[in-house]
């Protein structure tokens, strides 16, 4: 949940933040998805979501059971909000496999005045682009306004509220998470807020005792209600008069700080309704649990230290409602920085996939909301291999530590979306009684997330059809991304035994999926992988005769099943057999088969790609 003005912004922690060594395949035991590592035996989850949903169950709650999140549309909605959506999410489908029917919402808080510029911003493709590449001035001209009363500056959307509101939709819905979506100031217009904004100004003094605790700015003159001034359009703080009968407040239009400036009023004194002004922050996330019936809702580390206890204090001795069970969330860092809308160290999630499959980048989000962890661009390879290693863990393909096995066939059927695997693999499996792939998309995409018998099939398709997936390593299919010939990647991944003859069409074609995500990665990084490997023609290279016997020598060795490390070794041991200067060496190497003079670390390189072509091409044959 996000806030403006009372408290700390929305981009996360000042300080940077270390990826958890349990995140690395390979490494310590991967336990980092149960709630406490104190507790043991089979008593203890291996799901942090499954602790959740029991203090949410003991709360008795009525159906549909509510879980929220929120945020304020002032800045980019990046990979770290998204926390809220995937950590109710998963709560939620805990909640619907245990009979309950569950209501996720998030709201947009566009009823916030913007108090400042953001720096970047995103169209609705999910392309991040500068202040300066859109129209500015629909923002800049309207510091004090209410975002849904601020002109999109992509000119796509009534309201630079109802942009954002659209990707943070767009976001729940690319990892398949419904979310119900709703407006603030769709809240206040309705008149939905009318009656807790009656019940706030009716106890003020109350109100103003229990925010005093708080905030020292509150005084004997403070009145909980914001009105928006009908002149200038702008937030004001200052209320003269108030008539609770009437639905109504009188004003006068007055400065408001926002950070380091001064918005400033423009002295208009007026009549506003409760539906013409909000309610302060404070205030403000308590009614929404009151008037949409929150029984649950995640939020980041900073509102367990700043508003969460005002919010408690304001529900239980102002507005005398039960506040929702809480969940408090470590901040992501991307790349080791804190995610900063306002400094552009963002992604989106549109971004994210174009680089890795969903199910991976919910993984990401299933693990412990209780470490702190870094999301790495450089190093999803990494991400990849630990989803992939659970993957193999839950097919029994693969064997691990107790904890990593229960751990594995917990989590692992939250992560599979029907929307994500191809059409042919749901009409193959006779699980759906579909005729076509066409049927079996329009089945995917009416999947009910509250329907029993929906989440049954998706799980008998799960434990069935989908065990048959094929899943290429994510460098591997980074090294395939470098081949300019669609055919050797198809024989470079049988010759390797990734694809088997026996494979289902449909995996084999959705595995090769992967390829295109590993090649995006490689060229966003400009890694190792990112060049192109010429396999259709021999680039012309001349070699002396000091030099082609030095390759031979080393085609030789190849030959012999040598791995990348020993190959590497043995290019420089090759060249100086032969009186060759090794960065010339080197130099031979790449442009035989990269076409350039430069690449990654050869040896290692010539490890990875299927044996019989690097030696036909050490020895200058194809």
């Amino acid at each position: 949940m996000s806030e403006t003005g009372d408290d700390t912004g929305t981009d996360g922690p000042s300080a940077t933040t270390g990826s958890d060594e349990t995140d690395s395949p390979g490494g310590t035991e991967t336990a980092d998805d149960t709630r406490s590592d104190e507790t043991a035996g089979e008593d203890h989850y291996a799901f942090w979501a499954d602790e959740v949903a029991d203090a949410v169950e003991a709360r008795d709650p009525e159906e549909p059971v509510v879980i929220k999140g929120g945020i304020s549309p002032s800045g980019v909605p990046h990979l770290g909000n998204v926390n809220e959506i995937m950590r109710g999410y998963f709560v939620a489908e805990v909640l619907r496999e245990r009979g309950w029917e569950v209501r996720q919402v998030f709201t947009t808080d566009d009823r916030d005045p913007l108090r400042k510029l953001p720096r970047k911003l995103a169209d609705l493709d999910g392309k991040i682009v500068d202040l300066g590449d859109v129209n500015a001035g629909a923002l800049g001209k309207n510091l004090g306004h209410a975002y849904t009363e601020i002109p999109d500056p992509f000119g796509c959307c009534d309201s630079y509220g109802e942009h954002f509101s659209t990707l943070i939709a767009e976001s729940a819905e690319l990892l398949d998470a419904p979310i119900d979506v709703v407006s603030t100031t769709d809240l206040y217009e309705s008149g939905r807020m009318d009656d807790v904004v009656e019940h706030v100004l009716e106890n003020r003094d109350r109100a103003r005792e229990v925010l005093s605790e708080y905030q020292d700015k509150v005084d004997e003159d403070y009145v909980p209600f914001n009105p928006f001034c009908s002149e200038c359009g702008k937030v004001t703080e200052t209320v003269t008069a108030v008539r609770v009968e009437d639905r109504e407040v009188d004003y006068r239009c007055t400065d408001i700080e926002a950070g380091n400036r001064t918005i400033e009023g423009c002295d208009h004194e007026g009549t506003a309704t409760f539906r013409e002004g909000k309610l302060p922050w404070r205030f403000e996330w308590p009614a929404q649990w009151q008037v949409l019936g929150v029984d649950f809702e995640p939020f980041g580390k900073d509102h367990a230290e700043g508003s969460w206890p005002s919010g408690v204090d304001i529900a239980e001795n102002v507005l005398d409602i039960e506040p929702p069970e809480p969940m408090v969330y470590e901040w992501f860092t991307l790349d080791g920085e804190p995610f900063s809308s306002s400094e552009g160290n963002i992604v989106l999630v549109h971004d994210v996939l174009e680089t890795l499959e969903p199910e991976v980048l919910r993984f990401f989000f299933a693990k412990d909301p209780n470490k702190a962890r870094d999301f790495s661009v450089e190093r999803l390879d990494q991400l990849v291999d630990e989803f992939d290693r659970v993957e193999r863990l839950y097919y029994g393909e693969e064997s691990g530590t107790e904890r990593e096995e229960r751990r594995a066939e917990r989590v692992y059927p939250f992560l599979s979306s029907l929307a994500d695997v191809p059409s042919a693999a749901l009409a193959a499996s006779g699980v759906f009684d579909v005729g076509d792939t066409d049927e079996a998309a329009t089945l995917a995409a009416d999947f009910d997330h509250n329907d029993p018998e929906d989440r049954r099939r998706r799980r008998e398709f799960v434990d069935g059809e989908f065990e048959s997936r094929v899943r290429l390593p994510y460098t591997f299919a980074a090294v395939l991304g470098m081949f300019d010939d669609e055919g050797a990647r198809a024989a470079t991944a049988r010759k390797e035994g990734h694809v088997a003859d026996d494979d289902p069409e449909w995996a084999v074609e959705d595995a090769f999926g992967r390829v295109a995500l590993a090649s995006e990665w490689a060229d966003r990084t400009d890694n190792e992988y990112n060049y192109t490997v010429s396999r259709a023609t021999l680039p012309e290279v001349d070699v002396d005769e000091a030099t082609a016997a030095a390759l031979d020598d080393l085609a030789d060795f190849v030959a012999d099943g040598a791995d990348g490390e020993a190959i590497q070794g043995e290019i420089y041991e090759s060249a100086k057999r032969h009186d060759v200067e090794i960065g010339e060496f080197f130099g031979i190497g790449y442009r035989l088969f990269f076409g350039e003079e430069e690449g990654p670390q050869l040896g290692y390189f010539l490890g990875d790609l299927d044996r019989a072509f690097v030696v036909e091409r050490l020895r200058r044959q194809r």
